[in-house]
Protein backbone atom coordinates (compact mmCIF):
# COMPACT_ATOMS: atom_id res chain seq x y z
CA UNK A 1 0.00 0.00 0.00
CA UNK A 2 1.39 3.48 -0.80
CA UNK A 3 2.17 5.95 1.70
CA UNK A 4 -1.06 8.19 -0.23
CA UNK A 5 -3.42 5.36 0.16
CA UNK A 6 -2.57 4.80 2.96
CA UNK A 7 -3.15 8.11 4.40
CA UNK A 8 -6.63 8.64 2.95
CA UNK A 9 -7.69 5.33 4.74
CA UNK A 10 -6.05 6.59 7.93
CA UNK A 11 -8.51 9.86 7.60
CA UNK A 12 -11.41 7.43 6.56
CA UNK A 13 -11.54 8.44 3.27
CA UNK A 14 -12.53 5.63 1.03
CA UNK A 15 -11.18 5.56 -2.51
CA UNK A 16 -13.82 4.09 -5.08
CA UNK A 17 -13.20 0.39 -7.08
CA UNK A 18 -15.56 1.04 -9.70
CA UNK A 19 -13.82 1.16 -13.07
CA UNK A 20 -15.12 2.99 -16.09
CA UNK A 21 -16.68 -0.42 -17.00
CA UNK A 22 -19.05 -0.45 -14.27
CA UNK A 23 -20.22 2.64 -14.58
CA UNK A 24 -20.65 2.18 -18.35
CA UNK A 25 -23.12 -0.62 -16.94
CA UNK A 26 -24.83 1.79 -14.83
CA UNK A 27 -26.43 3.71 -18.30
CA UNK A 28 -28.00 0.20 -19.16
CA UNK A 29 -26.31 0.57 -22.56
CA UNK A 30 -29.04 -1.98 -24.42
CA UNK A 31 -31.77 0.30 -23.35
CA UNK A 32 -29.88 3.51 -24.30
CA UNK A 33 -28.69 2.30 -27.38
CA UNK A 34 -32.52 2.00 -28.51
CA UNK A 35 -33.69 5.63 -26.82
CA UNK A 36 -30.90 6.80 -28.53
CA UNK A 37 -31.67 5.48 -32.40
CA UNK A 38 -35.46 5.95 -31.89
CA UNK A 39 -34.22 9.85 -30.88
CA UNK A 40 -32.22 9.84 -33.83
CA UNK A 41 -34.80 8.70 -36.21
CA UNK A 42 -37.57 11.03 -35.05
CA UNK A 43 -35.07 13.85 -35.96
CA UNK A 44 -34.16 13.10 -39.10
CA UNK A 45 -37.77 12.43 -40.15
CA UNK A 46 -38.85 16.18 -38.86
CA UNK A 47 -38.78 18.44 -41.78
CA UNK A 48 -36.03 21.04 -42.09
CA UNK A 49 -32.59 20.53 -42.21
CA UNK A 50 -30.42 20.77 -39.22
CA UNK A 51 -26.75 21.45 -38.83
CA UNK A 52 -25.10 18.27 -38.45
CA UNK A 53 -23.16 19.52 -35.29
CA UNK A 54 -26.16 20.68 -33.06
CA UNK A 55 -28.00 17.26 -34.36
CA UNK A 56 -24.94 15.42 -32.70
CA UNK A 57 -25.11 17.02 -29.81
CA UNK A 58 -28.09 16.81 -29.52
CA UNK A 59 -28.70 13.02 -29.53
CA UNK A 60 -24.95 13.11 -27.54
CA UNK A 61 -27.37 14.80 -25.01
CA UNK A 62 -30.01 12.87 -24.99
CA UNK A 63 -27.79 9.57 -24.91
CA UNK A 64 -26.30 10.90 -21.71
CA UNK A 65 -29.91 12.07 -20.50
CA UNK A 66 -31.48 7.90 -21.32
CA UNK A 67 -27.78 6.51 -19.25
CA UNK A 68 -28.65 9.17 -16.60
CA UNK A 69 -32.19 8.08 -16.06
CA UNK A 70 -31.00 4.40 -16.18
CA UNK A 71 -28.67 4.97 -13.81
CA UNK A 72 -31.03 6.56 -11.41
CA UNK A 73 -33.39 2.98 -11.84
CA UNK A 74 -30.48 0.67 -10.62
CA UNK A 75 -29.56 2.91 -7.76
CA UNK A 76 -33.42 2.73 -6.34
CA UNK A 77 -34.18 -0.65 -8.19
CA UNK A 78 -30.47 -1.59 -5.79
CA UNK A 79 -32.92 -4.56 -3.77
CA UNK A 80 -34.87 -6.20 -5.88
CA UNK A 81 -32.10 -6.42 -8.53
CA UNK A 82 -30.39 -8.12 -5.73
CA UNK A 83 -33.21 -10.70 -5.98
CA UNK A 84 -33.63 -11.39 -9.53
CA UNK A 85 -30.91 -13.71 -11.60
CA UNK A 86 -30.96 -11.40 -14.73
CA UNK A 87 -29.89 -8.32 -12.23
CA UNK A 88 -28.09 -9.75 -10.09
CA UNK A 89 -24.49 -9.33 -11.34
CA UNK A 90 -25.37 -5.48 -12.11
CA UNK A 91 -23.09 -2.99 -10.88
CA UNK A 92 -24.63 -2.24 -7.51
CA UNK A 93 -25.98 -5.65 -5.91
CA UNK A 94 -22.39 -7.21 -6.79
CA UNK A 95 -20.78 -4.71 -5.09
CA UNK A 96 -18.74 -2.77 -7.78
CA UNK A 97 -20.69 0.28 -7.08
CA UNK A 98 -21.90 2.12 -3.90
CA UNK A 99 -25.47 3.17 -4.10
CA UNK A 100 -24.32 7.02 -3.06
CA UNK A 101 -22.09 6.47 -6.27
CA UNK A 102 -24.71 5.58 -8.69
CA UNK A 103 -27.14 8.09 -7.44
CA UNK A 104 -24.88 11.20 -7.82
CA UNK A 105 -23.52 9.66 -10.81
CA UNK A 106 -27.31 9.72 -12.44
CA UNK A 107 -28.08 13.05 -10.90
CA UNK A 108 -24.75 14.92 -12.30
CA UNK A 109 -25.59 13.13 -15.97
CA UNK A 110 -28.86 14.26 -16.07
CA UNK A 111 -28.81 17.93 -14.95
CA UNK A 112 -25.69 17.80 -17.52
CA UNK A 113 -27.48 16.11 -20.21
CA UNK A 114 -30.79 18.70 -19.85
CA UNK A 115 -28.85 21.82 -19.48
CA UNK A 116 -26.73 20.96 -22.55
CA UNK A 117 -29.69 20.38 -24.51
CA UNK A 118 -31.83 23.32 -23.28
CA UNK A 119 -28.60 25.86 -24.09
CA UNK A 120 -27.24 24.33 -27.03
CA UNK A 121 -30.46 23.06 -28.80
CA UNK A 122 -33.63 24.61 -27.40
CA UNK A 123 -35.61 24.34 -24.38
CA UNK A 124 -38.54 22.31 -26.01
CA UNK A 125 -36.32 19.63 -26.43
CA UNK A 126 -34.50 20.01 -22.74
CA UNK A 127 -37.93 20.52 -21.26
CA UNK A 128 -39.23 16.98 -22.63
CA UNK A 129 -36.06 15.01 -22.29
CA UNK A 130 -36.00 16.22 -18.44
CA UNK A 131 -39.95 15.00 -18.00
CA UNK A 132 -38.96 11.87 -19.65
CA UNK A 133 -36.15 11.27 -17.26
CA UNK A 134 -38.51 12.36 -14.18
CA UNK A 135 -41.14 10.28 -15.37
CA UNK A 136 -38.92 6.92 -15.56
CA UNK A 137 -37.19 7.29 -12.61
CA UNK A 138 -40.02 8.66 -9.80
CA UNK A 139 -43.90 7.65 -11.89
CA UNK A 140 -42.46 4.56 -12.95
CA UNK A 141 -39.46 2.88 -11.04
CA UNK A 142 -40.33 4.31 -7.82
CA UNK A 143 -44.32 4.10 -8.24
CA UNK A 144 -45.44 2.04 -10.39
CA UNK A 145 -43.20 -0.54 -10.87
CA UNK A 146 -44.20 -2.08 -7.51
CA UNK A 147 -47.43 -0.72 -7.18
CA UNK A 148 -49.44 -2.35 -9.96
CA UNK A 149 -49.55 -4.58 -12.87
CA UNK A 150 -50.00 -1.90 -15.33
CA UNK A 151 -46.53 -0.83 -14.63
CA UNK A 152 -45.07 -1.47 -18.22
CA UNK A 153 -48.07 -0.04 -19.99
CA UNK A 154 -48.11 3.07 -18.31
CA UNK A 155 -44.53 3.15 -17.68
CA UNK A 156 -44.23 2.64 -21.48
CA UNK A 157 -44.83 6.46 -21.98
CA UNK A 158 -40.70 7.01 -20.65
CA UNK A 159 -39.50 4.62 -23.23
CA UNK A 160 -41.38 6.51 -25.59
CA UNK A 161 -40.66 9.91 -25.68
CA UNK A 162 -37.17 10.32 -27.27
CA UNK A 163 -38.51 9.98 -30.71
CA UNK A 164 -40.52 13.75 -29.42
CA UNK A 165 -37.52 14.65 -27.91
CA UNK A 166 -35.70 14.17 -31.41
CA UNK A 167 -38.00 15.81 -33.24
CA UNK A 168 -38.39 18.43 -31.10
CA UNK A 169 -34.83 18.79 -31.04
CA UNK A 170 -34.94 19.79 -34.79
CA UNK A 171 -38.11 21.69 -35.01
CA UNK A 172 -38.87 23.37 -31.51
CA UNK A 173 -41.88 21.80 -31.43
CA UNK A 174 -44.05 18.37 -30.97
CA UNK A 175 -45.35 17.48 -33.92
CA UNK A 176 -48.47 14.61 -35.20
CA UNK A 177 -46.21 13.28 -36.64
CA UNK A 178 -43.98 12.48 -33.86
CA UNK A 179 -46.72 11.76 -31.50
CA UNK A 180 -47.39 8.52 -34.13
CA UNK A 181 -43.91 7.38 -33.61
CA UNK A 182 -44.44 7.59 -29.98
CA UNK A 183 -47.89 5.87 -29.77
CA UNK A 184 -45.95 2.86 -31.75
CA UNK A 185 -43.45 2.29 -28.51
CA UNK A 186 -46.20 2.95 -26.30
CA UNK A 187 -48.51 -0.02 -27.71
CA UNK A 188 -44.91 -2.15 -28.49
CA UNK A 189 -43.71 -1.81 -24.96
CA UNK A 190 -46.75 -3.91 -22.90
CA UNK A 191 -46.01 -7.04 -25.38
CA UNK A 192 -42.15 -6.49 -25.26
CA UNK A 193 -41.52 -6.93 -21.24
CA UNK A 194 -45.01 -9.29 -20.68
CA UNK A 195 -43.02 -11.92 -22.88
CA UNK A 196 -39.90 -11.56 -20.90
CA UNK A 197 -42.23 -11.56 -17.72
CA UNK A 198 -43.35 -15.19 -19.11
CA UNK A 199 -40.00 -16.60 -18.64
CA UNK A 200 -38.71 -14.45 -15.81
CA UNK A 201 -41.86 -15.19 -13.51
CA UNK A 202 -40.13 -16.76 -11.22
CA UNK A 203 -37.49 -13.45 -10.56
CA UNK A 204 -40.40 -10.71 -10.27
CA UNK A 205 -42.05 -13.44 -7.91
CA UNK A 206 -38.82 -13.37 -5.44
CA UNK A 207 -38.45 -9.53 -5.99
CA UNK A 208 -42.41 -8.85 -5.31
CA UNK A 209 -42.91 -7.01 -7.96
CA UNK A 210 -46.45 -7.29 -9.75
CA UNK A 211 -46.15 -7.95 -13.54
CA UNK A 212 -49.24 -9.27 -14.94
CA UNK A 213 -48.32 -13.11 -15.25
CA UNK A 214 -47.53 -12.80 -11.49
CA UNK A 215 -50.98 -11.28 -10.85
CA UNK A 216 -53.52 -11.96 -13.26
CA UNK A 217 -51.34 -15.26 -14.68
CA UNK A 218 -50.13 -16.78 -17.41
CA UNK A 219 -53.14 -17.45 -19.74
CA UNK A 220 -54.91 -13.36 -19.04
CA UNK A 221 -51.00 -12.45 -19.96
CA UNK A 222 -50.62 -14.48 -23.21
CA UNK A 223 -53.93 -12.93 -24.17
CA UNK A 224 -53.26 -9.57 -23.73
CA UNK A 225 -50.27 -9.89 -25.24
CA UNK A 226 -52.12 -10.87 -28.18
CA UNK A 227 -54.84 -8.10 -27.94
CA UNK A 228 -52.15 -5.74 -28.16
CA UNK A 229 -50.56 -7.00 -30.91
CA UNK A 230 -53.43 -6.85 -32.82
CA UNK A 231 -53.26 -3.14 -32.11
CA UNK A 232 -49.38 -2.41 -32.88
CA UNK A 233 -49.83 -3.92 -36.24
CA UNK A 234 -51.99 -1.43 -37.76
CA UNK A 235 -50.27 1.40 -35.87
CA UNK A 236 -47.10 0.79 -37.32
CA UNK A 237 -48.32 1.36 -40.54
CA UNK A 238 -49.79 4.84 -39.46
CA UNK A 239 -46.39 6.96 -40.49
CA UNK A 240 -47.64 5.94 -44.49
CA UNK A 241 -51.10 6.70 -43.39
CA UNK A 242 -50.74 9.85 -41.80
CA UNK A 243 -48.29 11.03 -45.06
CA UNK A 244 -44.92 11.22 -44.03
CA UNK A 245 -43.52 7.55 -45.21
CA UNK A 246 -43.71 6.37 -48.70
CA UNK A 247 -46.45 3.13 -49.64
CA UNK A 248 -43.17 1.18 -49.61
CA UNK A 249 -42.59 1.23 -46.07
CA UNK A 250 -46.17 0.93 -45.52
CA UNK A 251 -45.77 -2.92 -47.21
CA UNK A 252 -43.22 -3.27 -45.03
CA UNK A 253 -44.60 -2.27 -41.98
CA UNK A 254 -47.21 -4.21 -42.09
CA UNK A 255 -45.38 -7.37 -43.19
CA UNK A 256 -43.38 -6.71 -39.64
CA UNK A 257 -46.73 -6.03 -37.79
CA UNK A 258 -48.18 -9.30 -39.39
CA UNK A 259 -44.70 -11.16 -37.93
CA UNK A 260 -45.34 -9.74 -34.30
CA UNK A 261 -49.28 -10.88 -34.50
CA UNK A 262 -47.84 -14.68 -35.76
CA UNK A 263 -45.48 -14.42 -32.84
CA UNK A 264 -48.27 -13.63 -30.29
CA UNK A 265 -50.65 -16.02 -31.48
CA UNK A 266 -47.94 -18.82 -31.58
CA UNK A 267 -47.47 -17.87 -27.81
CA UNK A 268 -51.39 -18.08 -27.08
CA UNK A 269 -51.84 -21.17 -28.48
CA UNK A 270 -49.52 -23.03 -27.02
CA UNK A 271 -50.09 -25.26 -24.24
CA UNK A 272 -46.74 -27.01 -23.46
CA UNK A 273 -46.16 -24.30 -20.83
CA UNK A 274 -48.81 -25.99 -19.03
CA UNK A 275 -46.01 -29.03 -18.29
CA UNK A 276 -43.53 -27.02 -17.29
CA UNK A 277 -41.81 -27.35 -20.56
CA UNK A 278 -39.34 -24.45 -21.12
CA UNK A 279 -41.13 -20.89 -22.46
CA UNK A 280 -39.79 -21.18 -25.88
CA UNK A 281 -43.03 -19.25 -27.28
CA UNK A 282 -42.22 -16.42 -25.35
CA UNK A 283 -38.59 -15.69 -25.34
CA UNK A 284 -39.28 -16.32 -29.39
CA UNK A 285 -41.69 -13.54 -29.05
CA UNK A 286 -39.42 -10.81 -27.22
CA UNK A 287 -36.91 -11.50 -29.88
CA UNK A 288 -38.77 -10.46 -32.48
CA UNK A 289 -40.20 -7.97 -30.41
CA UNK A 290 -36.80 -6.22 -30.29
CA UNK A 291 -36.51 -6.81 -34.08
CA UNK A 292 -39.51 -4.97 -35.08
CA UNK A 293 -38.92 -2.20 -33.22
CA UNK A 294 -35.45 -1.70 -34.37
CA UNK A 295 -36.64 -2.75 -38.13
CA UNK A 296 -39.54 -0.60 -38.09
CA UNK A 297 -37.58 2.86 -37.13
CA UNK A 298 -34.71 1.16 -39.28
CA UNK A 299 -36.81 1.03 -42.60
CA UNK A 300 -39.04 4.38 -41.94
CA UNK A 301 -34.90 6.07 -41.78
CA UNK A 302 -34.18 4.49 -44.71
CA UNK A 303 -37.42 5.54 -46.59
CA UNK A 304 -37.23 9.55 -45.13
CA UNK A 305 -33.43 9.66 -46.66
CA UNK A 306 -34.95 7.95 -50.13
CA UNK A 307 -37.62 10.37 -50.34
CA UNK A 308 -35.69 13.14 -49.75
CA UNK A 309 -32.50 12.21 -52.20
CA UNK A 310 -35.48 11.61 -54.71
CA UNK A 311 -37.03 15.02 -54.15
CA UNK A 312 -33.80 16.28 -53.52
CA UNK A 313 -33.41 19.19 -56.45
CA UNK A 314 -30.22 18.23 -59.19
Amino acid sequence: MSARESGLKDTGIQISEATVSDFFALLKPRVMALAVFTAFVGLMVAPGVMNPVIAVIAIGAIAVGAGAAGALNMWYDADIDALMSRTSKRPIPSGRVTPGEALGFGLVLSVLSVMTLGVLVGWAAASLLAFTIFFYVVIYTMWLKRSTPQNIVIGGAAGALPPVVGWAAATGAVGVESLVLFLIIFLWTPPHFWALALFKIGDYAAAGIPMMPNVAGQVSTRKQIFAYSLILAPIGVLPWAVGFASGLYGIVSAALGAGFIWNAWRLLADKSWVEGWKMKRAKALFAYSIFYLFAIFAVLLADTIAMRAVSWPH
